[in-house]
Formats: structure tokens, C-alpha cells, sequence
């Protein structure tokens, strides 16, 4: 079994593109698993990971593909939740999407994508959706 973690925002463009590159690759579908992670910054409401509409626009394309997908919705900061979803997992690789941005905004606002290639040891796929 093959397990992809998959790191989701709220972007669909991003979504689509990191579920269309894991269908693509060259495994079989039934020996392959997707955990979809989105982490919520505020949940106040009570929101649940399958009303985020880019983790079902993922989870839609996977499951096309016959790749089994387990959502888990976390709170608090995405990098961190992504990195203990990839322990728990014992993931074989970890996927995320990546967005262009200056480098004044990375140091201000700080990167999931960079914080998650920089405290992981596993292989990280970045994936960028849109133009």
C-alpha cells in the first residue's frame, strides 16, 4: 500500500491539480491510498472536513481514479498538522500546493509548503494549480 498525504486549502484550482497529479502517477489505483488533510485556522461554527468544497473536489477526482481517500480535518497550523498526519500515517509521500508569492510576503506570512519540506525527512510533491 502506497499512502500519499495530501495537504488541502481552501483553493480548488490547487486541489484539483494535487488530486490530478496523484491519479496520474504510474501505481495502481486499488494499492493506493489519499488522506486528505485541511486544517481549519477558526472553526466556529463546527464545520466538518467534507464541507470544505476543494477537499470534495479531491476527494471526487481521487475516488474517479479508484484511489481510496480518507479526509481528516485538524485545527490550528496546517504545516504542523500535515507533518503529524504524514507520522501517523507512516506516509510514503507527502503532497502539498504550492502559491507563487513575493518574498517579503514569505517572510511576513510564512510558507506550509517550505516549513513542510524543510521539517520532514519524507518526500514532498509540490503541486501548483491555476496559471
Amino acid at each position: 500500500m502506497f499512502t500519499f498525504v495530501v495537504g488541502i486549502d481552501t483553493d480548488e484550482d490547487r486541489a484539483t491539480a494535487q488530486a490530478e497529479t496523484i491519479a496520474s502517477m504510474p501505481l495502481e489505483a486499488d494499492d493506493v491510498t489519499a488522506v486528505l488533510v485541511h486544517s481549519f485556522s477558526e472553526n466556529k461554527g463546527g464545520g466538518t472536513v467534507e464541507q470544505v468544497k476543494s477537499v470534495r473536489v479531491a476527494r471526487s477526482r481521487l475516488e474517479d481514479a479508484g484511489i481510496e481517500v480518507t479526509p481528516e480535518g485538524y485545527g490550528g497550523d496546517p504545516a504542523r498538522a500535515i507533518l503529524n498526519v504524514a507520522d501517523e500515517h507512516d506516509a510514503d509521500q507527502i503532497v502539498v500546493a504550492g502559491r507563487k508569492r513575493t518574498p517579503t510576503g514569505k517572510v511576513l506570512f510564512g510558507s506550509v509548503t517550505q516549513s513542510v519540506i524543510l521539517d520532514t525527512e519524507r518526500p514532498v510533491l509540490v503541486c501548483s494549480g491555476g496559471d
